[in-house]
């Protein structure tokens, strides 16, 4: 007898592997209620469905965009509800466009200050005469904001 997708039982290395992602990453997602926990099997072995599948797959995309977990948690929500509109859909997607366009903007910052950092040192010196460097060293480094949004 062939087993049909919607009775797939993996076992968290398979999920990882179809799913592309690391077994550790998906008990982080069990952790924190992005994904639901999994059936035992008699051996004490997790086991996962094609749903559970499809939801990981679902979540490493919407990462992939750069989403946070508050987001995602917000788009599961509403695909489990699959019987109402998806305006809210629209609006949490337009929030995010939102947060992309800041960030891009950051970025282009972060870009400028590099690029200020980078023109301190046109030439080889000894490390300790480096502009650059001292220029890192410095509480507030010349030419730059004394606050910076981090991806760190």
């Amino acid at each position: 007898m062939v087993k049909r997708e919607s009775e797939k039982n993996l076992k968290i290395g398979e999920l990882a592997q179809e799913a592309q992602c690391s077994v550790e990453t998906i008990r982080y997602y069990e952790a924190r209620g992005l994904l639901p926990q999994s059936e035992r099997s008699g051996n004490n072995y997790r086991l996962y469905g094609t749903s559970h599948l499809r939801r990981l797959i679902f979540i490493r995309n919407c990462r992939m965009l750069d989403m946070s977990h508050t987001e995602i948690i917000g788009l599961l929500k509403i695909m489990d509800e699959p019987a109402t509109d998806c305006s809210s859909v629209n609006a949490l997607l337009d929030e995010h466009i939102v947060h992309v366009d800041v960030r891009l903007q950051e970025l282009q910052r972060l870009k400028e200050h590099l690029t200020l950092l980078r023109k301190k040192c046109q030439h080889k010196v000894q490390v300790k005469d480096c502009l650059i460097l001292q220029g890192l060293s410095e509480t507030q480094t010349q030419g730059m904001p004394s606050k910076l949004t981090t991806h760190l």
